[in-house]
């Protein structure tokens, strides 16, 4: 951003969606038949009843609920806190931003191995808090001197959700009845998703009334929350989901 400026960046955020529009439409396109009767209404209600009855698809769409609540607040948050309260330069909050990526490419390479070695559940649980418990480093940084803290809390947290995300999508997609499977995916995403806009809220709330660093805190805390809930329900104590 320091090269082009604030609005040239956008606008290389901007070609970078449109270069993928243009890649996907290359894709061979595939649809079903179309079942008469079929109203929208009845689809989604469909796909809602398999998911919220689903012993292990249910408490991991709640899961990823509260991971994106989190997720959200912490982008929310962190540019502005790294800028104003530590007082990173561009360059510096690029590089600290950049660590997300670095956690996800981290988690994406070792998710099958692990999940194979110590089960899906189990793999997802530990991760969790391992990427929960990492988060509570972001907060330790004070000023451009010590980013660091916030660079491996942001990797190691990325890393534990990016497992997590692998994890229990390829569960829905392989459990799911192919008939059903797109309305499954769409409620999962539309639940969970939607939690992403209430925790950028929340997060400028807590900034607003209780100050930046103290709503740093509290939503690296609130990351635990997620895999904690996990192991109060019967899913998480199993060692796979199936």
């Amino acid at each position: 951003m320091h090269a082009t400026g604030p609005v040239g960046a956008l606008l290389v955020d901007a070609a970078s969606y449109l270069l993928s529009a243009v890649l996907l439409r290359t894709l061979p396109e595939r649809r079903p038949a179309a079942r008469t009767g079929d109203g929208a209404l009845r689809l989604i209600r469909e796909g809602w009843t398999y998911v919220t009855r689903h012993p292990v698809m249910l408490p991991c769409m709640l899961w990823a609920t509260a991971t994106n609540f989190v997720c959200a607040a912490l982008v929310a948050l962190t540019p502005l806190y790294l800028v104003r309260e530590a007082g990173l330069t561009p360059v510096q909050l690029g590089l600290v931003l950049a660590m997300d990526g670095v956690g996800a490419l981290a988690g994406s390479a070792v998710a099958v191995r692990l999940t194979r070695r110590f089960g899906t559940a189990r793999g997802l649980v530990g991760t969790a808090l391992a990427g929960g418990a990492a988060a509570l480093l972001a907060p330790l940084t004070t000023s451009a001197g010590d980013a660091y803290w916030f660079a491996l809390g942001n990797a190691g947290f990325a890393f534990g959700v990016v497992i997590g995300s692998i994890t229990t999508r390829t569960h829905r997609q392989t459990e799911s009845p192919p008939e059903l499977l797109s309305r499954v995916m769409a409620t999962v995403r539309f639940v969970s998703w939607g939690a992403q806009p209430l925790g950028a809220l929340t997060a400028g709330l807590l900034a607003t009334y209780a100050g930046t660093h103290a709503a740093l805190w509290t939503v690296c805390t609130a990351a635990l929350l997620p895999p904690l809930y996990l192991l109060a329900v019967p899913v998480g104590r199993r060692r796979d989901f199936a």
